[in-house]
């Protein structure tokens, strides 16, 4: 009968294979992002500018890519997608969480990776801890969007002695940047040291919301993204994640 079928109606096969190769396909922005030459983001910023070809026509935001397709950058091909790396690193006051080569204290000269890799999110040159790094551009998204309100803990010392009215109004949120922090977690931990668990990542947000209450940072430490722990990793040095803690990364998409 299916026989029969499709040969009274052959469009309908034509239509089914098309709809098949359509969901074996993917975005243009996610096959580029997994080659881990960049995140998906910075993918769609390279398309809009024209720099990229798909089957020898300027591709588009939106083109989907199939098995077989040719995708070319600058009109040199993609590569083959590399294995998948995720790195945490203990970042040292005065590098910079930035893959420009022409920052001469840019993370990625500092670490000196053999792959291509580059860092989830930054933190600010003179603060130090834990930074993510990979060469999988899909799961940037998974670690900085903030409705998935992922934490990030932070041990901080400030330039003088804290106060109920400090720790209070950190947690109740700061006016910052034309807008409230979100209500977040603060723990003292001696007269001038505090842990703060963030679920945002506004530009220098516990700086600036340290300054509103008229605080300077002395030194700010991230030991915490997820659950992945800085722990005893040494300043400068980087690991490997564990495969429990890439299952759990991978798995918070």
């Amino acid at each position: 009968m299916g026989l029969e079928y499709s040969r009274k109606f052959p469009q309908s096969r034509i239509v089914n294979q098309g709809a098949m190769k359509e969901r074996e396909s993917k975005s243009l922005n996610k096959f580029i992002s997994e080659t881990g030459i960049c995140s998906r983001r910075a993918a769609d910023k390279m398309i809009e500018a024209g720099r990229v070809s798909l089957n020898g026509v300027i591709a588009q935001k939106g083109n989907r890519v199939s098995e077989g397709d040719e995708v070319l950058l600058d009109g040199k091909p993609i590569g083959n997608r590399p294995r998948k790396v995720y790195l945490a690193f203990h970042k040292p006051p005065g590098v910079t969480s930035t893959t420009d080569r022409k920052d001469r204290d840019n993370i990625i000269d500092f670490i000196n990776f053999p792959e291509r890799i580059f860092p989830i999110g930054r933190l600010d040159k003179a603060s130090t801890g834990l930074i993510l790094l990979t060469n999988d551009g899909d799961i940037v998204n998974t670690v900085l969007r903030e409705e998935h309100e992922h934490e990030k803990e932070y041990i901080v010392k400030v330039n003088q002695p804290l106060n109920a009215r400090f720790v209070k109004g950190m947690q109740e949120g700061v006016p910052i940047l034309g807008t409230k922090t979100k209500p977040c977690a603060v723990e003292q931990l001696n007269r001038q040291v505090f842990r703060i668990i963030l679920t945002q990542g506004l530009n220098r947000q516990i700086r600036r919301m340290c300054e509103y209450f008229g605080y300077k940072v002395v030194s700010l430490k991230r030991v915490r993204i997820m659950h992945i722990h800085l722990d005893d990793l040494p300043s400068g040095k980087y690991r490997y994640l564990t495969p429990s803690e890439q299952k759990e990364l991978l798995e918070a998409r």
